[in-house]
């Protein structure tokens, strides 16, 4: 596994106040673009290409990938309106050059050990399996559950929840299966395709305790000022 999908053309509406003029995963960290920080992980952990999926104030991040990346380590699709979640994932799977991609998100940094993520993936022979973030008392997200072997068999909405996993935003996709389903331009990637696939042997949990935070509100983007550096 050698090549990952970065999405980056989110409108970071939660944020904007905070960081009004740049995408989300071009706010400052310590004087560092967020996203420096997911791709400096990918990189030791082995990605040697990226797919950028961008949308929104897409010549900031074009410009930083240029200025800071090798020429032929990256290649760039842009969204000319909002395609969704799976609509821009569907987008920039047709740059893909492998069976079995990585798709992460260019504001959260989740430290998880892609080489056991990628391995999980091959054994589970998943169409898609996804990073759990396991998590205390929450409520800004959604829990999921996970069967004995690991197959994801509900998504819960976002409520108040002790003690779960919670999707981390990092994906592996097996290309051939998931370009076979049916899907339209603009779609939800949780709601109609992840959703839909539980229960069915195809969707699977990959836990990991890692290090996690999404900068998608001010109080977790004001967190990643002092535990980045």
């Amino acid at each position: 596994m050698t090549e990952a999908i970065i999405l980056a053309g989110g409108l970071g509406t939660r944020l904007q106040q905070t960081v009004p003029h740049l995408p989300k995963c071009m706010a400052p960290i310590n004087g560092k673009p967020f996203l420096s920080f997911v791709i400096h992980h990918l990189q030791n952990q082995g990605i040697e290409k990226f797919i950028f999926s961008l949308g929104y104030k897409h010549e900031y991040i074009t410009q930083f990938i240029h200025e800071n990346l090798a020429k032929n380590s990256f290649e760039i699709v842009i969204e000319n309106e909002p395609l969704g979640t799976g609509g821009a994932i569907q987008f920039a799977c047709t740059k893909a050059s492998t069976d079995n991609v990585l798709i992460t998100n260019g504001d959260t940094l989740y430290k998880i050990n892609y080489r056991a993520f990628h391995e999980f993936h091959l054994q589970t022979h998943a169409t898609c399996s996804i990073c759990l973030k396991p998590m205390q008392n929450f409520s800004r997200y959604g829990a999921v559950t996970i069967n004995q072997q690991n197959e994801i068999i509900a998504f819960h909405e976002k409520n108040f929840t002790p003690q779960g996993y919670i999707n981390g935003g990092v994906y592996m996709l097996h290309l051939p299966k998931f370009l076979q389903l049916s899907f339209p331009e603009k779609f939800s990637f949780e709601k109609e395709f992840l959703e839909k696939q539980t229960n069915n042997h195809e969707l699977f949990g990959f836990v990991q305790d890692a290090y996690f935070i999404d900068i998608g509100i001010p109080e977790d983007y004001a967190k990643a000022q002092i535990e980045l550096k």
